[in-house]
């Protein structure tokens, strides 16, 4: 699993707390860095990916691992029927890594990166429309409204202005192609931030539909753990932590109550069925960024099924 160096390890373990004969969901295989980890404590993984090509890299681990390590292609947030296909219906825990995969980023051929020049793709499991798609078919205030919903991109609408310019000239089909475009009316960041790196996230999560994927496995998952099983997640952007934060604050019962003005507070509350691991986010180490500076934003958190949950 070389090239691939997982985010928040460590913390992983400690609060997905593997052990033996428990069974374990990796939703987001990846480089297979969390899956190694988890099967030397002697627990049974399943790891979903929707990439082949991580499918495919998982294989020699597989084989390390003989009946304790299963690979499913998908989307995880169908892990409910990637498992049910499977005879498996319960977990022990959950981990989702919602970050990119170093593979990804690194191969030119994928399309997610401008620091190469390469095919405008950005599709995690090479299929559906393309980032190239969509930006030679979405209307002008399509583009804008997606750079800004998904890239918090201030300049959304000067960005999109220049690439309907710019594709009525000629298709744009690579990476640099498409950050140059961007660069040309936006002027330098004082931080270094180069000005196409909020544009590339938003056709990114769009393309594969990524905050809608992300609600839906934290739901599957909620579902598929049996009592005491822990659920972890790792998020490396705002977008995506609000959605786990939010989901695991509802899923607790730590929601404000209602006014005592409002009808509904008149009503009994469910009882919670889980309850948070992490009261805030866990980020990480000094020593961690300063070894992996990808981790610089990630932010995990954890949620566990109450033992008493039906």
């Amino acid at each position: 699993m070389s090239g691939h160096i997982p985010v928040l390890l460590a913390e992983v373990l400690q609060h997905l707390a593997p052990a033996p004969g428990e069974t374990h969901l990796d939703g987001t295989f990846g480089g297979g860095g969390y899956a190694a980890a988890i099967l030397t404590t002697g627990a049974t993984l399943w790891a979903i990916d929707r990439d082949p090509d991580a499918i495919a890299r998982g294989a020699p681990l597989a084989a390390m691992h003989p009946g304790k390590l299963h690979l499913l292609q998908g989307g995880f947030a169908d892990m409910e029927s990637l498992l049910a296909a499977q005879d498996v219906t319960q977990l022990d825990g959950v981990v989702l890594d919602l970050g990119i995969s170093s593979f990804q980023i690194d191969d030119p051929q994928r399309g997610f990166s401008f620091r190469f020049d390469g095919p405008l793709d950005m599709r995690m499991a090479r299929s559906g429309p393309s980032a190239a798609d969509l930006v030679a078919e979405l209307s002008e205030i399509e583009l804008a409204d997606t750079l800004y919903r998904y890239g918090d991109e201030r300049a959304s609408r000067r960005i999109a202005g220049a690439i309907v310019r710019a594709r009525n000239l000629a298709p744009i089909v690579t990476t640099l192609q498409l950050a140059e475009i961007i660069r040309s009316v936006m002027p330098k960041d004082k931080k270094g931030i180069d000005p196409a790196t909020r544009s590339f996230q938003a056709l990114r999560i769009r393309v594969n539909d990524e905050l809608g994927q992300i609600e839906r496995a934290l739901a599957a998952a909620a579902k598929l753990l049996a009592p005491g099983g822990r659920l972890v997640v790792v998020s490396f952007h705002s977008l995506e932590d609000r959605i786990v934060k939010q989901f695991m604050i509802e899923a607790a019962g730590r929601t404000p109550a209602p006014s005592r003005h409002n009808p509904a507070g008149l009503l009994a509350r469910e009882p919670s069925h889980f309850r948070m691991l992490t009261p805030r986010a866990v980020g990480p180490s000094d020593r961690e960024t300063a070894t992996n500076p990808r981790a610089r934003s990630a932010k995990l958190r954890a949620l566990q099924k109450l033992a008493e949950a039906a």
